[in-house]
């Protein structure tokens, strides 16, 4: 961490033990994302209650470089947060996982769900079951009857938009499936 954390009490006095949580805490952060920058904790007892015990707040702010988090525990009326530990424990839980998807995108782990190719029917041989696909790029596709999904074959017509699923063939690219794109699902250029 480039810059010393902070913990900030309110609203109570400055606990060693508490204290000693939150850096336990703050260390085991920085195993989630090795990159933190600061990190400020601000512990808070709220208003004292006569029935029940104190209910505590905690807030964690975390810098990254080129990002930043926040995750707070901030109890309703209830009993769980009347012990400070779980409050702590809360909010850094929910700011590890933040900062673990964090790390999956940077990592890019994450998905990136491309759209299929798609281009248009530009040569079609019925009694020879194959036809030709033009791609945007000017490229064309070979593919055949059986790569047509549900039996689709016989409603294409020259000028027809599908999707397909480009492979590699023995004489160039191929269709491995190709579907029509009906008028529900139109081409986005």
């Amino acid at each position: 961490m480039q810059v010393p954390w902070e913990i900030t009490f309110q609203g109570m006095d400055p606990s060693d033990a508490v204290r000693a949580r939150v850096e336990k805490e703050i260390e085991r952060l920085e195993r989630f994302h090795p990159r933190i920058t600061s990190c400020k904790v601000v512990v808070e007892a709220r208003a004292h209650r006569k029935r029940h015990g104190d209910l505590y707040a905690v807030r964690v702010h975390v810098v990254l470089p080129g990002a930043e988090a926040t995750a707070s525990r901030n109890p309703p009326e209830d009993h769980s947060h009347e012990d400070v530990y779980v409050a702590v424990r809360d909010a850094f839980k929910a700011l590890a996982r933040q900062l673990q998807d964090e790390v999956r995108v940077m990592d890019l782990r994450t998905k990136a769900h491309e759209p299929p190719p798609y281009g248009k029917v530009v040569r079609l041989f019925p009694n020879e079951d194959y036809g030709f696909i033009e791609t945007p790029d000017k490229q064309e596709v070979y593919f055949h009857r059986n790569a047509v999904v549900g039996g689709g074959f016989d409603r294409l017509a020259v000028g027809s938009e599908v999707r397909f699923a480009e492979s590699a063939g023995d004489k160039g690219p191929q269709a491995s499936s190709v579907e029509l794109i009906g008028k529900h699902h139109p081409v986005q250029d």
